[in-house]
């Protein structure tokens, strides 16, 4: 029989080599847009919250916050200045649906609101190396 919890130690270690693309040296950055960060790569599709000056198609600039090319991290401000993630914007969308609910107990007081994010979805086409 199984046992429902915690899977035993080693459960899904198979013990094999590890895949070449593993090894293989990827660079990434970390991004500023609307408040937030996010880690990119070339390639990687990303939501944001909404550019409303982009159009679909249009290319946009992200500044950066850190470069990481295989040991190499690039994080002094004054070289990330001249630094700027290049994307292409793919999709203006909603995001999922979420629900408010207010409630106090013995008051009769109820209140529900609903919401949904306007997000922006880009793809990373670029990342600058960092001058040395």
């Amino acid at each position: 029989m199984f046992r429902r919890g915690r899977p035993r130690v080693g459960w899904l270690d198979c013990g094999g080599a590890v895949p070449e693309r593993e090894s293989e040296i990827r660079v990434y950055a970390i991004v500023r847009s609307g408040g937030r960060q996010h880690k990119v790569a070339v390639g990687d599709i990303v939501e944001v919250d909404k550019i409303s000056t982009a159009k679909v198609g249009d290319t946009v600039e992200l500044s950066t916050l850190l470069v990481v090319d295989g040991d190499a991290v690039t994080s002094d401000p004054w070289v990330l200045a001249g630094i700027k993630v290049q994307a292409e914007v793919v999709d203006h969308h909603k995001g999922q649906k979420i629900d408010i609910l207010r409630y106090k107990n013995k008051t009769g007081y109820r209140r529900r609101q609903g919401h949904r994010q306007q997000y922006t979805a880009i793809k990373v086409t670029e990342i600058p190396a960092a001058a040395k």
